[in-house]
């Protein structure tokens, strides 16, 4: 039995963590609150997990097999640096850190110390994702040349949270909440960015609240990246544009489907190829979030555990360094290079 231990037991850790690591079948031993409402629902949620204040102490606890840094992006970096130099393998929440030099320093310091590190990049487990996915690797819509991912929603009252008030340095706004997952899954399809340009605002909130991005891949396909609280109309959460056809995919969890003729057909089925006014659905291709975990738990047995993880922390780092960009560009009004910190003599970074 893979022990785990968790920092935080919010919105993150609670909703989402901890649900996925029971349900992959780890035991999470310890969990990290000093908040006493978040300490009664652990116990209540979890009996037999210990509770402890702090990350300081999580990292006390005799026999972790891992540990699961659900706390504020803009302390990843600091909490991340603690369970390394404690030796014990880490999954941190996306972002990593919260601008690709910080993440690209913990790579490194974890590599040093021989310590496994990978990223909780949960929505590659998506089954939309992987829908999307086997669209694009089984040319189902033909070679793609333009794909646009949406995270789009209606917020007119905003949230009173850190996200949605802190700084971009603290961790704060949507770039860092939601583009982390759209840059990464445009990756995971078409590969690096080679440059960005985009629009970054804020409506509603201190923090940005409405980002787009428009990514030019190395491999010549361009992923426009939108994601926003203040869409009254949201979606399409994804169109992909192919030499054959379209693949437009809009149904996603709970959120609210405005478009009510791009449903699913079924529960088997996973968005539609449109060829004008000719339609079929998409057969869906299983997966899991509780597929992370479970990979998570099978690489801390491997020979190579580093490797066997299913997140390469250097993913993460790109992903920044394309946010870092997209920042560059909405502040300059231009086109910019992602320049990824690692992949290049520090020379030519500079």
């Amino acid at each position: 039995m893979v022990r785990v231990g968790l920092a935080g037991y919010a919105s993150a850790g609670r909703g989402i963590h901890a649900p996925l690591i029971r349900d992959a079948g780890l035991e999470l031993a310890a969990v990290a609150t000093s908040n006493p409402e978040r300490r009664a629902e652990v116990a209540a949620d979890f009996p037999d997990a210990l509770v402890v204040d702090d990350l300081d102490a999580l990292l006390r606890v005799d026999g972790l097999d891992v540990v699961v840094l659900a706390t504020p992006s803009g302390s990843h970096v600091e909490h991340a640096e603690k369970v390394i130099a404690a030796g014990i393998p880490c999954v941190v929440d996306k972002p990593l850190a919260v601008d690709a030099d910080d993440a690209l320093g913990l790579v490194d310091a974890a590599a040093r110390a021989e310590v496994p590190l990978t990223v909780f990049q949960n929505r590659r487990y998506d089954h939309q994702f992987a829908t999307l996915a086997t669209v694009v690797a089984d040319r189902l819509a033909g070679e793609p040349f333009r794909c646009e991912l949406r995270w789009e929603r209606w917020r007119p009252v905003a949230k009173d949270r850190w996200r949605e008030n802190a700084p971009p340095t603290e961790g704060g706004g949507i770039l860092l909440d939601l583009h982390s997952h759209l840059v990464d899954m445009a990756v995971q399809l078409f590969g690096p960015v080679a440059t960005v340009f985009a629009t970054v605002e804020s409506h509603t909130t201190p923090a940005e609240d409405d980002a787009f991005l428009v990514c030019r891949h190395e491999s010549g396909v361009t992923t426009h990246l939108g994601a926003t609280s203040v869409a009254g109309a949201p979606g399409p959460r994804v169109r992909l544009l192919g030499r054959d056809a379209a693949y437009v995919q809009n149904d996603f969890e709970n959120d609210v489907n405005v478009f009510p003729d791009t449903a699913d057909a079924d529960a088997e089925h996973c968005g539609w190829l449109y060829r004008a006014d000719e339609r079929e659905p998409v057969r869906t291709t299983a997966a899991t979030q509780v597929d992370y975990y479970r990979a998570v738990g099978a690489a801390l047995g491997a020979a190579d555990v580093q490797a066997a993880l299913p997140v390469d922390p250097m993913d993460a780092v790109h992903t920044l360094a394309v946010i870092d960009a997209a920042r560059t560009s909405a502040d300059d009004g231009r086109v910019v290079e992602v320049i990824t910190p690692g992949t290049r003599p520090r020379s030519e970074e500079s």
